[in-house]
């Protein structure tokens, strides 16, 4: 029973590990999220690139391969009027252990 325990736990941390997704994943995904947003709203990458100040090229990279920087990627977010969703990230942050609580408290 105790080995079950145990090897059932082990498979449990490999399905996990092999679940996270890379950082390149994540990039991706949030590109393909905003290119879906921005052709939604019937707005071209040109002018997407007008409104945020980001140029054409950046643009088109980031929704091609996901990468951008972060004060692109905020003023993309305040052209679509996404702000407010960039802004509440890592907001709801939950604890990961009692001290980390503790931490907090102090």
């Amino acid at each position: 029973m105790i080995k079950s325990f145990i090897w059932d736990e082990i498979l449990s941390m490999n399905d996990f590990i092999f679940l996270q997704k890379t950082p390149y994943e994540i990039d991706k995904s949030i590109a393909e999220r905003i290119r879906g947003i921005r052709k939604r709203r019937k707005i071209t990458q040109k002018t997407l690139s007008e409104r945020s100040g980001v140029s054409l090229g950046s643009i088109k990279r980031f929704e091609c391969s996901g990468e951008i920087s972060l004060i692109s990627l905020t003023k993309i977010a305040m052209a679509l009027d996404l702000e407010d969703q960039l802004e509440q990230l890592f907001a709801q942050a939950p604890f990961l252990s009692i001290e980390e609580i503790v931490n907090d408290k102090s």
